[in-house]
């Protein structure tokens, strides 16, 4: 579309995206394959400008999303209602802008974040759902409800979650408070695991979605997610779920 100078603004877009074929949202120097990168060069086709896109967390490699939120500065004058339309004609498919608009200068996509959910899910059903292979772990084995959900209640509050995450992580602190925890089960079989919380560490959701499933199976009691939270030793949590399940639901900021 060429480029047009205007005033700069900071523009916020709410984005969704099949992660299978992506080494996750963060741009890396060795590809190309990121959501960040692909974004970054669709803005730069439509205004002619090079800019850096903010995103309100990292996604791993084959995570998906229903609602990351990134933000960018740019000069371009292009009216906001036409940003959508036009970096969706220039992204690839699996990746969809659902939503553009013009915010306040300091708004930051990951600092003004103040909590987001995530959602893991589970087919409990005997054989696997071709059609939604990319978006659901199988568990064949049938899970017993009631414990999860009970488990799942336990991690509700501040603690801190250093079993509940990738021995790889940097953060100095792994206190995180989860707001919300909960188990919905459709009629087909289909489960659904829902966490809100102020702030992910690395690995986090797919550790508890893990660690929940072996509760369900039977290999875990509800009060052992008790004594892992005392414990912050991830060597004794469940297994790491894989990625296709997880999808980052939505991102929660004040204004809203």
């Amino acid at each position: 579309m060429g480029k047009v100078i205007g005033m700069r603004r900071n523009i916020r877009l709410t984005v969704s995206y099949d992660g299978t074929d992506y080494q996750g949202f963060q741009a890396q120097s060795h590809t190309d394959q990121t959501i960040q990168t692909q974004l970054e060069h669709a803005i730069y086709r439509l205004t002619g400008t090079k800019t850096s896109v903010i995103g309100s967390g990292r996604t791993d490699a084959g995570v998906h999303a229903r609602g990351q939120v990134v933000n960018f500065y740019t000069d371009s004058s292009i009216p906001i209602e036409r940003w959508a339309l036009a970096l969706n004609s220039l992204l690839p498919k699996d990746i969809v802008v659902t939503e553009a608009k013009a915010v306040s200068e300091d708004f930051h996509a990951r600092k003004s974040a103040r909590k987001k959910t995530y959602r893991y899910t589970i087919n409990n059903r005997r054989f696997p759902d071709v059609l939604m292979r990319r978006y659901q772990y199988h568990v064949p084995v049938p899970l017993r409800l009631e414990p999860m959900e009970q488990a799942l209640q336990l991690l509700v509050g501040e603690h801190d979650f250093t079993s509940f995450c990738s021995a790889k992580s940097t953060q100095a602190s792994h206190v995180r408070t989860i707001y919300e925890a909960r188990l919905a089960a459709e009629e087909d079989g289909v489960l659904h695991i829902y966490v809100t919380g102020n702030g992910f560490l690395y690995n986090m959701v797919r550790i508890i979605a893990g660690t929940i499933i072996e509760v369900g199976l039977g290999k875990r009691t509800v009060e052992d997610i008790r004594r892992l939270l005392e414990l912050q030793d991830r060597t004794k949590s469940g297994i790491t779920a894989p990625p296709h399940g997880l999808v980052l639901w939505e991102v929660f900021y004040d204004e809203e």
